[in-house]
């Protein structure tokens, strides 16, 4: 099974969505998300909270985390949140300002078993994040 951590700063927002939205869509048995920021709040945003419970996902009782170490030592992937300057640095993951290719949506798709909602209905877009590929944890 891949881990995938996003990232950001204050993991009350894009961070939990994406991990929330990954769990729900991907096969449980090819990946997991999880989500930290570098300066987590204090709580996860109460618009993010409303947003996802339309889509059928409760966040009211998630609390940011901190990224840790140890924490990042779990991913395989790491995706950081456009936060600019402020995204973090994971030690040993590489890293760049380079979002998903359009051509890679559709193998991620694949990998994870992520499949979109109806049979005619589009594949999941996996765009506007950094994507960096991480040592596997020893």
């Amino acid at each position: 099974m891949t881990t995938i951590l996003f990232a950001c700063v204050h993991n009350a927002g894009r961070s939990q969505m994406a991990a929330a939205l990954l769990n729900k869509l991907a096969d449980p048995r090819a990946a997991r998300a999880i989500s930290a920021g570098t300066e987590p709040g204090q709580r996860v945003h109460p618009e993010v909270v409303s947003a996802m419970r339309e889509v059928g996902i409760d966040l009211a009782d998630i609390q940011p985390q901190r990224l840790t170490p140890e924490l990042a030592r779990q991913a395989q992937v790491l995706v950081t949140m456009g936060c600019g300057d402020k995204c973090p640095f994971v030690p040993g993951a590489r890293s760049g300002p380079v979002g998903i290719p359009m051509g890679m949506s559709d193998a991620l798709n694949e990998k994870f078993g992520m499949k979109p909602a109806g049979n005619d209905a589009p594949p999941i877009p996996v765009l506007g994040a950094n994507f960096s590929p991480s040592p596997k944890a020893t």
